[in-house]
């Protein structure tokens, strides 16, 4: 396992070899990469993953490998050539060519040929040497076999079979797909004029490398084609394909042969490219689900680490028109003190009446900042409340409000609100997305949140997979108040999971706040390795020992008290003292197990404890003449905020309905090989329009370089 692993990492083996020890102790990746430094040589959360996905494979392939010796020890067929082979195996694909000729298969023309005597015909062909095969043939004719040439069409089934089953000729014909398929398409006419078929316009008759077709457009073609408006095939130059394979196997100039060659012809064309090809476009799928996954998983990660504005009251608005904009207060935990609608928009149009309700609520209830949805109606109610003169300054955020009505319907949210509707449940998210989104996004399932591109369409357990994985690592990367934070915020720290979370909010509201990080220890079923592996990421504020609010470990303690002794001075004197911790000699507290990499990060967090790595929150403003499509020039300049990240550019916010595009090339005068290196999500941008198409809703934009 390890001499695979770092085959497939390229990292250190001793590396490899600690984590691997580490994860068969049900050590956490967020642990390993924070508390675990001296073992796996200073790996990261990202190369920790790489040797789990890896160690996963593994353990796939070799649970294969077992299945398939005992199937064919019952069967009787396991030779030591043939267990050999299978045990070498560190592939799927070969594994399952070895494993082919034995599959206990469905009725298939070649099984039907064998039962009909025609075996022996078909090696005395494949043997290449008999003279007068129609008369040897002639000697098969008996029962349903009705002719000579009925028996050389068994015989060559069989034929067919064999080479289909031979592991050289897949392989070979594999490298040819791999390194020569074409992808085309063809429009299914009946669906044509369809208006859902006119986004995949472009795919109608398209035709490219298989190898070089990037990851959207291929998911893009595989969606049209789910959905019955195109036919996609796989295809390679078939007449070099069929030589390839005549070339391993005809030796001689006979009969023989002749019959061989149309047993080639029906084996490439009935067995071979219909299973590889199949096999191709599974694994190019695979590949642009990966890149997919990937782009979702870094917008995931920006999303969820998006600056939040702390604690501080917050009046919330999800806006509307008919029904009007559903209005809360929250205090600075994000509890709801208030809710009601106001009617500013059509048809009621009372917007006197929605200011003066504005303006008082931001009185009674003291609030800091304001958050309103980036749906329906938000520009106008934007324009509404920045024409409020409010007495004390209060800003105002447009807030994305992605997922938020996938919150409101949820158990989670029944459970927070039992007594108010969905419409007030969604106001009480936008407010608490603006205090801290990474509190309230995880209890949204985050393929809901809907940052990336055709995450319908990959593979969904690895979606959820990798997605989890981000939550996690951001989550405790930023650390979690163990007195305030939610159910399914703590089910994602290191070590917790939803049961113990449960046990925590549990135990908190029947004994109150945790004073200490030892008393955790005390909520029900969380026993010293779940202590071990979510201590340091769970946080106390103002509790009994001012370490609890940092992200030093409890293992470490005795550490940090030592160097407060030895320095004179007391624990919470030392702490977020820079000059006195800079000084301090590191070496002499090294031991076999704490290094200077785990006492680095000690001194580095005791300098700014409990310090957010988030950015605070900052207020943006639209241009506010761009109401529609329609009001936009090109060559304008404007503001915007990027909403989503692609393969092929980014969709930025500027206002309107319609997000914009940025295309890869126009992101930079140079070569863009990453998005993310150029833009990140939420960021505040300048955008040049390079080109409108009010019909298709389309707006091209370039990134204005400042």
């Amino acid at each position: 396992m390890i001499a695979y692993i770092v085959s497939q990492t390229k990292l250190p083996e001793s590396s490899v070899k600690q984590t691997v020890n580490l994860l068969n102790q049900d050590c956490t990746i967020p642990f390993i990469s924070r508390y675990r430094k001296e073992a796996t040589g200073n790996l990261d959360e990202v190369q920790i993953g790489q040797i789990v996905k890896y160690k996963e494979q593994f353990e796939t392939i070799e649970k294969r490998k077992l299945s398939i010796l005992k199937t064919l020890e019952e069967q009787g067929v396991l030779t030591s050539e043939l267990e050999a082979k299978v045990k070498a195996c560190t592939e799927s694909t070969t594994l399952e060519d070895l494993y082919l000729p034995y599959k206990k298969s469905r009725k298939t023309k070649a099984e039907t040929a064998r039962k009909n005597g025609l075996e022996p015909l078909a090696k005395i062909i494949m043997s290449q040497n008999a003279n007068d095969l129609e008369s040897i043939a002639y000697r098969y004719v008996k029962g349903v076999v009705a002719s000579v040439e009925e028996a050389f069409e068994g015989a060559r089934h069989i034929i067919a079979e064999w080479i289909n089953e031979r592991s050289d000729i897949r392989t070979n014909l594999r490298h040819q797909l791999e390194r020569h398929a074409m992808i085309s398409t063809q429009v299914v006419n009946a669906k044509k004029a369809d208006e859902n078929a006119q986004k995949f316009k472009d795919y109608f008759d398209w035709e490219e490398a298989l190898s070089r077709i990037p990851s959207h457009r291929l998911l893009a073609i595989l969606r049209a084609e789910n959905e019955g408006f195109i036919r996609v095939k796989i295809e390679i130059d078939d007449s070099r394909a069929r030589d390839r394979i005549a070339q391993k196997i005809i030796r001689s100039q006979n009969a023989c042969a002749d019959q061989i060659e149309l047993a080639i012809s029906d084996a490439y064309k009935r067995l071979l490219l219909p299973s590889l090809s199949n096999e191709a476009l599974q694994k190019a799928k695979d590949k642009a689900d990966e890149a997919a996954i990937s782009i979702f998983a870094k917008n995931l990660k920006q999303l969820l680490l998006g600056s939040p504005l702390g604690e501080k009251r917050v009046l919330a608005i999800d806006p509307g028109f008919r029904t009007g904009c559903k209005v809360v207060c929250l205090d600075e935990k994000g509890d709801l003190k208030h809710n009601e609608t106001i009617y500013p928009h059509p048809p009621k149009n009372d917007q006197k009446g929605a200011m003066k309700k504005i303006s008082f609520l931001t009185e009674a209830h003291h609030i800091e900042a304001i958050a309103i949805g980036n749906g329906t109606a938000s520009r106008e109610t934007e324009a509404l409340i920045r024409n409020i003169r409010f007495k004390n300054d209060i800003q105002v955020f447009v807030v994305s409000e992605a997922g938020a009505s996938i919150y409101s319907a949820s158990k989670i949210a029944r459970e927070e609100f039992p007594n108010y509707d969905v419409t007030v449940r969604g106001s009480v998210s936008i407010g608490r997305r603006l205090q801290d989104p990474l509190a309230e996004l995880v209890k949204i399932d985050a393929k809901s949140i809907g940052v990336g591109q055709y995450q319908h369409d990959v593979d969904q357990n690895k979606l959820k997979k990798e997605l989890d994985v981000v939550v996690e690592n951001c989550v405790n990367s930023v650390g979690v108040n163990i007195n305030t934070a939610s159910e399914s915020l703590l089910s994602y720290v290191s070590g917790i999971g939803p049961k113990l979370a449960k046990n925590i909010v549990t135990y908190r509201s029947e004994n109150g706040a945790f004073t200490n990080r030892t008393s955790i220890k005390k909520v029900p079923r969380l026993g010293e390795k779940a202590f071990e592996q979510g201590a340091g990421f769970l946080r106390i504020k103002e509790g009994d020992n001012p370490l609890d609010d940092s992200a030093v470990h409890p293992e470490s303690y005795t550490i940090v008290k030592k160097m407060a002794k030895d320095e004179a001075v007391s624990l919470s004197e030392l702490i977020g003292h820079k000059a006195l911790l800079q000084k301090i000699d590191l070496k002499k507290y090294c031991t076999e197990t704490v290094g200077l990499l785990t006492l680095k990060d000690i001194v580095k967090e005791l300098e700014k404890p409990g310090l957010d790595i988030r950015e605070q929150a900052k207020v943006f403003t639209f241009n506010q003449h761009i109401k529609t499509i329609t009001d936009l020039r090109t060559g304008q300049l404007l503001p915007g905020i990027v909403n989503n990240i692609t393969a092929f550019g980014c969709f930025v916010d500027i206002g309107i309905k319609e997000s914009g595009l940025i295309h890869v090339s126009n992101l930079s005068d140079s070569f863009v090989k990453d998005v993310n290196e150029h833009v990140h999500l939420h960021q505040q941008i300048i955008v040049k329009v390079l080109d409108v198409d009010v019909p298709r809703k389309r707006i091209q934009l370039k990134l204005h370089q400042h």
